[in-house]
């Protein structure tokens, strides 16, 4: 009885074993994604097709990453590589090189309308964000950013910082990275394209319906309230895209401390120009942040997400959650006072 039993269940096994192959070969296109945010992306269009390696995780700060051997080993087996470009992995082109890597580098800021940066210092003011009745010219006083029509992403001529290369920061461009992601994902396994492409407009649906949320979020704060300030200049595309104004001590990377001129300057522009809240980033140490709420009797509003995701028992495990949890904090912040 026990050998029939026995060969019973391998018979079962037998006759499950193409189903169970089936499900392992659709897991096994190995993705490499440069930061948390663009590794949840993935994940969304991938589905169970895919297994995704992370390089920069949760809270982890992608301008001045170092990677690890295990990278260069990650890299270097993947069939296809993720990362944002506009030069925000400063540690890329050296990975790549030591990788040795064959798989397509597939940058998810092509087709963005990326945000040029002036020469203007850390903590200068945005423009304001592209609503109706809105022109944004790039001559008008006090902008920081100007968009351009085009750009060359690859890194030949490419001079570090000027392109603000937060651009996930607009939901509108979140969409673009996954349609980006859906065809890097199609070009390397043609028969799963159908689920890909399913699953890419399932979520910029969600993403859409995002978008119209935070603009309706926005419009109930006073426009004089729109005026608040955070760690480092992660926020552009937001401001641009929605209608706050983002104040920052430190510019587009964290690589650089900013100077006590920089510091100085900025509370008096805070004073001036009476910002409502003042937020720490989870990527960034909140000692500045403190010193600049203590000089100008800002209290601190709680943390913003920008550049990296929360942990997964954290409030901003993934992107949709990082938008919503930011408005809430922003919000909650500015209306109190």
């Amino acid at each position: 009885m026990f050998k029939t039993f026995r060969l019973a269940t391998c018979a079962s096994l037998l006759s499950l074993s193409p189903v169970l192959m089936a499900q392992a070969s659709a897991a096994e296109l190995k993705v490499v994604a440069s930061f948390s945010i663009i590794a949840d992306f993935a994940k969304n269009v991938g589905g169970d097709r895919v297994e995704i390696t992370t390089l920069v995780g949760p809270d982890g700060d992608a301008h001045v990453y170092e990677p690890r051997p295990a990278d260069a080993v990650a890299v270097s087996k993947a069939d296809v590589v993720l990362v944002n470009g506009l030069e925000f992995e400063g540690f890329l082109k050296r990975l790549i090189d030591t990788s040795g890597t064959k798989a397509p580098v597939v940058e998810l800021t092509k087709g963005v309308e990326p945000l040029k940066l002036s020469d203007e210092p850390a903590g200068h003011a945005h423009p304001e964000a592209e609503e109706e009745g809105h022109d944004h010219k790039a001559e008008e006083a006090g902008h920081k950013h100007e968009t351009v029509e085009a750009h060359d992403h690859s890194h030949e001529g490419h001079h570090h910082g000027e392109y603000d290369p937060h651009a996930w920061q607009s939901i509108k461009n979140a969409e673009i990275y996954v349609k980006n992601i859906a065809g890097a994902f199609c070009e390397v396994d043609k028969a799963g394209c159908a689920t890909y492409t399913a699953n890419s407009d399932a979520y910029i649906a969600k993403l859409a319906a995002l978008n119209e949320k935070v603009k309706t979020e926005i419009a109930a704060i006073p426009p004089e309230k729109r005026v608040i300030i955070t760690s480092h200049d992660a926020f552009g595309y937001f401001e641009h895209a929605y209608g706050l104004n983002f104040l920052a001590p430190e510019g587009v990377s964290t690589e650089s401390e900013a100077s006590a001129a920089d510091v100085a300057k900025l509370v008096d522009q805070v004073k001036h120009d009476k910002a409502s809240a003042i937020f720490v980033e989870n990527i960034t140490d909140k000692r500045l942040i403190d010193q600049i709420a203590s000089e100008t009797g800002l209290k601190v509003g709680g943390t913003l997400y920008s550049d990296a995701l929360s942990t997964a028992d954290g409030p901003a495990s993934t992107y949709i959650d990082m938008i919503n949890h930011n408005m809430q904090t922003i919000t909650a912040a500015v209306l109190s006072q």
